[in-house]
């Protein structure tokens, strides 16, 4: 009785070893996927998409922190959703991406599923000024690139929805209240004089990249 139950013990290690090599393997070939998708097209991203550096970044927040709920407000063709995913396919989340525009939306969903990650992706061709406030939640990561002068009201929008500990970032972003004539700098102003948000302007964005997150409810 004793033989057996060691039997059936090591096959199930066995057993998880092969499972846990198998999803290692599939890791390694989205990424060489990902990887190519990204090489082939550098230098190449227009409509108003994040440079490299800032996918990068973008990147890096969500797989430190081990994000899995991500919301991006402004897909244009897809590369900020492409680091996003790609970040997500590795911690088992999942990204919802909003654009308005037909064209560049057709575009992302072609983009995304070239790469590789369409399965980690929910892209909707919808108004945000609409759907945001519409969307339940929660989320842990919420990426803003769209029309700057309404980055507050995203922010507002979706705050209730950000969980503790989680993140808002948002581009072409700075400091001063009229920051580099994006018309962010409403935005700017509003998180910044929030007590329990803690934020930053990442020192590696040279588009202007701030960081907030959300160490407590109000």
């Amino acid at each position: 009785m004793k033989a057996t139950i060691l039997g059936a013990a090591g096959f199930v290690i066995i057993l998880t070893a092969a499972v846990s090599s198998q999803a290692g393997q599939t890791g390694q070939a989205l990424d060489r996927k990902v990887q190519a998708f990204l090489d082939g097209h550098a230098g190449r991203w227009r409509d108003m998409n994040v440079p490299e550096a800032d996918g990068r970044i973008l990147y890096d927040l969500v797989l430190k922190n081990k994000y899995t709920r991500a919301l991006e407000i402004g897909t244009s063709t897809g590369h900020s959703g492409i680091w996003i995913a790609w970040a997500l396919s590795k911690t088992g989340g999942k990204l919802i991406t909003i654009d308005i525009d037909e064209g560049r939306h057709r575009e992302a969903v072609a983009n995304f599923r070239d790469a590789g990650l369409d399965s980690f992706i929910d892209a909707r061709l919808a108004d945000a000024h609409e759907l945001v406030p519409a969307l339940p939640g929660p989320f842990d990561f919420v990426f803003c690139d769209a029309d700057k002068d309404w980055y507050k009201n995203y922010f507002i929008a979706v705050l209730p929805k950000l969980t503790v500990g989680g993140c808002f970032a948002a581009h072409n972003v700075s400091a001063r209240p009229r920051g580099r004539g994006w018309g962010s700098g409403a935005f700017a102003e509003y998180v910044l004089s929030l007590p329990f948000m803690e934020t930053t302007l990442d020192a590696g964005s040279w588009s202007g990249l701030s960081v907030s997150y959300k160490r407590a409810e109000k």
